[in-house]
């Protein structure tokens, strides 16, 4: 079978793929197993396969195996492991595959003991609401078909947009697909998205800036770094803030876990009101903590899972009257302009 006419299917398999050699290096891989594994499409290529597993000496014994006798394999409850070091348990299909090995991902479901409790409550609030959410966006299709103001219009276009970005989120976490879906992001088109959103709210925040407009782009799940910054926001105006301030700032020499970072992007989301109550600081972060009667406590636990799946971390510090949450992600190392080696220095 020539490449022209198995490639495209495997291309839009939901099941990960990829191709391994003699030599046991990864020669291709498939879009579903990329995401999986938190990496491009082509990063692996051409890396060793072992980077795929925690426990790589068992696994590529039996991939040699498989290659050596010509003959599939079955490996079950496999150790995978991503690119920021996270595990999760998969089944293996070895296939020997035009003088290579095909390997077949199968990602298995996280037990109950095993699954997190702020998982296991997302999914059964992604469930849910993913009703509700249908019947927000049908309403707000019918309005905006009915409306003949443009801001009005605008407003339910708005409204369209947010259900069906929180569907979206439903459906990975029923899913189960953890992995952030990466692309590159201007955070400050993110913090526009977001200051939209807030001044369509109901007493809206007085909303400060204090940019630094020479951060790059970076990598990353933009719908869900929209959801941190606006559960921020939220809970700002919920403690009684009058005004956000959004500052952006580059930082150098930056620890995140146990990684030393060259640079990270911090964002600040500042305010006003009256700080986080001291019988909870120990407990911020925890999943069902709250400080309101009616909350539901998965706010800022979100928050943090998400910054940590895209690599980074969330942390506040503060005081009544000003407190500092800041969102810290990776940066991608600067590009090195290209040199030509045919100039050199010229004699005038």
């Amino acid at each position: 079978m020539s490449n022209a006419s198995w490639r495209p299917l495997a291309e839009q398999m939901a099941t990960g793929l990829a191709l391994v050699d003699a030599e046991l290096r990864v020669t291709w891989l498939n879009p579903a197993l990329a995401e999986r594994l938190a990496l491009g499409t082509r990063s692996l290529v051409g890396q060793p396969a072992a980077l795929m597993f925690a426990d790589e000496a068992a696994v590529l014994a039996q991939a040699r195996r498989a290659l050596d006798e010509e003959r599939a394999l079955q490996l079950r409850g496999v150790a995978m492991t991503t690119q920021r070091g996270t595990e999760w348990q998969a089944d293996l299909s070895l296939q020997p595959f035009d003088g290579q090995l095909l390997l077949e991902v199968h990602a298995l479901a996280e037990s109950a003991a095993a699954a997190s409790p702020l998982s296991a409550t997302l999914r059964g609030f992604a469930h849910e609401v993913k009703n509700p959410l249908a019947g927000l966006r049908g309403a707000a299709q019918l309005l905006q078909r009915r409306l003949d103001d443009e801001d009005l219009k605008a407003l339910a276009g708005m409204v369209i947009a947010e259900a069906d970005r929180l569907a979206t989120l439903a459906n990975r976490l029923l899913h189960h697909d953890g992995a952030p879906r990466l692309a590159p992001v201007n955070i400050h088109h993110l913090l526009e998205r977001l200051e939209d959103l807030l001044e369509a709210e109901p007493a809206p925040l007085a909303l400060r800036h204090d940019y630094d407009p020479s951060l790059p782009d970076f990598p990353a799940d933009a719908d869900r770094l929209l959801q941190v910054l606006l559960n921020l926001a939220r809970n700002a105006r919920e403690a009684g803030a009058r005004t956000l301030t959004l500052r952006t700032r580059a930082e150098h020499g930056v620890r995140l876990g146990e990684r030393m970072l060259r640079s990270a992007l911090r964002v600040d989301v500042i305010d006003d009101g009256a700080g986080v109550p001291p019988a909870l600081r120990d407990t911020l972060f925890q999943p069902l903590v709250s400080g309101r009667p009616d909350g539901t406590g998965l706010g800022l636990a979100l928050s943090r899972e998400i910054a940590h799946e895209h690599g980074g971390e969330l942390r506040w510090q503060g005081r009544p009257g000003e407190t500092v949450f800041s969102l810290y992600l990776p940066l991608p190392p600067p590009q090195r302009a290209p040199t030509d080696a045919t100039t050199g220095p010229t004699d005038d």
